[in-house]
């Protein structure tokens, strides 16, 4: 059939993959919640469909308003937004919650696109530069105002695509380090820590003292520079401290263990891994966890729905679903790579990126190689609004390659 040349096959049925696949297990712990996530899929196809009919440059010319509109969306939850699980970031329509966090993704990602592939985009100017930035910024300060720590993270996906338009990978490393210092100096004494920072800063500017233009300004970054780093280290544990107390715990599951903490912030975690362990090679069976169908892990169908599927469908199951979001994200970078617009390219790598935070992030979490954030898993975890959301981003990526895969430009 002509139409259909052009459209992603393989991309559309690892969609459908894991829909139908996430409301089995999502029913598999709450029947009535697998219901509606069904009806939000048929929701979602249909809204699919209409942004298939719409022309590919609409999402570009409308970029502006729907990166505004996504922004108002979250400031609006400030006066009329309704607190659910401690977090005032949810609109309430009777038996029907929104998530203006999700939507506003769409629009950073399309008004992204837009600025990188207008004429006078080049990252090596600085105007350019921090245009990206306050780009990204503005509704990353909102959401964090909420605040909303997990989706905050989530907008580090954004950087990814720049890094691909030319950043310098400098603003990752930079970043990294100070993650990395952090951490560090919370489980070893931070006199150590500064020291090794001090031992590592002199070998590396020694190996490269050649390239190094010796003046006061370069002098001084290098001392601002080692300073605030030491600064952090020896800061780190008071940091913590000062946190509100569930997301300092958090933090520190990952040092003393899940169970020194297994009736607060531990607890979740416990049972997650049980889940996931008890589950073996091939599993226990669907709806035959006895974890799972004791409702021990908390948001079992949500940001927890991992374990459902490493309980039910053991270690050969999670290693499929793993491989299935693998080549699907793996299939989205790919595709973006081929795209003659640069406005594609840089949509497509936003919402691969977005997809990648999301997907590593929930793993981690549920498997206590990262602090629990409340990151769904996407496409899987129970929620209508994310589910839309993702939906949407796939089928306007969809649509704007159908689009250039028939263009003769």
């Amino acid at each position: 059939m002509k139409w259909a040349q052009g459209i992603d096959k393989l991309g559309l049925f690892l969609y459908f993959l894991l829909c139908g696949f996430a409301v089995a297990n999502i029913y598999s712990v709450e029947p009535a919640s697998g219901t509606r996530q069904a009806v939000w899929l048929g929701v979602s196809v249909f809204v699919g469909l209409i942004i298939f009919m719409t022309r590919a440059k609409f999402f570009e010319n409308m970029s502006g308003i729907i990166y505004i509109g996504g922004i108002l969306l979250l400031i609006g939850l400030f006066p009329f937004g309704t607190e659910i699980l401690g977090q005032k970031n949810w609109y309430k329509f009777g038996a029907v919650s929104l998530q203006p966090v999700e939507f506003s993704k769409i629009g950073t990602s399309l008004m992204l696109a837009n600025y990188v592939s207008g004429p006078d985009f080049n990252l090596k100017y600085k105007k350019s530069l921090w245009t990206s930035l306050a780009i990204i910024g503005v509704p990353a300060v909102v959401v964090l105002a909420i605040p909303d720590v997990g989706s905050l993270l989530v907008f580090i996906a954004f950087f990814i695509a720049l890094f691909r338009e030319g950043m310098s990978g400098w603003v990752f490393g930079v970043g990294l380090i100070f993650a990395a210092v952090f951490l560090v100096a919370l489980a070893i004494d931070p006199v150590y820590v500064v020291v090794a920072i001090i031992v590592i800063a002199a070998i590396v500017l020694f190996l490269n003292s050649y390239k190094i233009h010796w003046n006061v300004l370069s002098v001084a970054a290098i001392i601002g520079g080692v300073g605030i780093l030491c600064g952090l280290a020896y800061g780190a544990p008071s940091i913590l401290e000062k946190m509100p107390k569930h997301q300092r715990e958090r933090i520190e599951v990952l040092y003393k263990g899940e169970r020194a903490f297994r009736d607060t912030s531990g607890y979740n975690l416990l049972y997650s891994k049980t889940a996931i362990g008890s589950g073996g090679f091939f599993g226990k069976g669907y709806r035959e966890g006895s974890v799972t169908q004791g409702k021990f892990v908390p948001e079992q169908s949500t940001d927890y729905i991992f374990c459902t599927v490493g309980e039910e469908w053991g270690f050969f199951g999670s290693a499929m679903l793993v491989i299935a979001y693998s080549v699907f994200i793996g299939r989205i970078y790919y595709l973006s790579e081929k795209q003659k617009s640069t406005f594609n390219r840089v949509f497509g790598y936003c919402f691969a990126s977005i997809l990648l935070m999301h997907f590593s992030i929930n793993l981690g979490m549920v498997m206590g190689l990262f602090p629990t954030v409340g990151i769904p898993l996407p496409f899987f975890s129970y929620g209508g609004s994310s589910l839309l959301a993702f939906s949407m981003m796939t089928f306007i990526f969809f649509k704007l390659n159908y689009t250039d895969r028939n263009s003769l430009v």
